[in-house]
């Protein structure tokens, strides 16, 4: 039988494992954050932001799925737990579900505990670019699953941010998923069509892929937007002097 108790409930012995969970969690020690963490659920007591925690841990190892079912238990427990649903839906953005991503999103904005409502456009932005900013210490540390962790947060609060996309479109491709870095690219078109440096990226990403066709058209439709854009004119360039494969 599972206890949903609060903190004023717990005995000694959780609120120890509970503690010691919490500070290693805090020092990104996942793997000591989780043995106590996992106690306390051993125990049959439930807390929405333990699930988080174990949620944030699995994801941070890859396992995805394992993810999702901790951040669901969160929101079973608190369906206005913002950071979980934020959480999830970044976990279904890796699983490539981006629809049901976005779904959960906004499912978060519109009942989360902040804000009843709406969060105000300004501020969305402005949460999103701290995310970017986040990001950018993580890449610099090196820590390119933390920086698109991120990437991927800021994307989600703001949606049409073609810049943030973009960014996070470069490292799916540098990590080899194309897939992921088209549907970037290709969101990141539709909110900005004119949007050269996504252009052009998109036209790379089409020629990893094998579509020599779509990346050449690509980076026409980018030069016709900025005809002096000298990365377009060099992939042009490349790809108009390459013979097909196979002469």
């Amino acid at each position: 039988m599972t206890r949903k108790l609060g903190y004023l409930g717990m005995d000694d012995r959780i609120k120890q494992l509970l503690a010691l969970g919490r500070e290693h969690y805090d020092k990104r020690e996942f793997e000591k954050a989780e043995h106590y963490l996992a106690q306390v659920v051993a125990r049959g007591i439930e807390y929405a932001d333990v699930y988080n925690m174990l949620g944030v841990i699995a994801h941070d190892r890859g396992a995805f799925e394992e993810a999702r079912e901790y951040f669901d238990k969160a929101l079973a427990i608190n369906p206005k737990y913002t950071e979980a649903a934020l959480n999830l839906a970044v976990t279904y953005n890796d699983l490539g579900s981006y629809d049901e991503a976005k779904k959960i999103y906004r499912d978060a904005i519109a009942q989360g505990e902040e804000a009843p409502g709406r969060l105000d456009p300004f501020v969305k932005g402005k949460i999103a670019n701290l995310h970017a900013t986040t990001a950018q210490a993580y890449l610099d540390a090196g820590l390119i699953s933390e920086a698109m962790h991120e990437l991927r947060k800021a994307v989600l609060l703001c949606p049409d941010f073609a810049d943030l996309r973009l960014r996070l479109a470069n490292l799916y491709r540098q990590q080899g998923d194309l897939d992921a870095a088209r549907f970037e690219l290709d969101e990141a078109l539709s909110h900005k069509p004119q949007y050269v440096p996504a252009r052009v990226a998109l036209g790379v990403v089409l020629l990893a892929q094998g579509h020599t066709d779509e990346a050449t058209a690509a980076w026409k439709k980018a030069l016709e937007d900025d005809p002096g854009h000298k990365a377009a004119q060099m992939y042009l360039r490349m790809a108009e002097s390459t013979p097909p494969a196979g002469d």
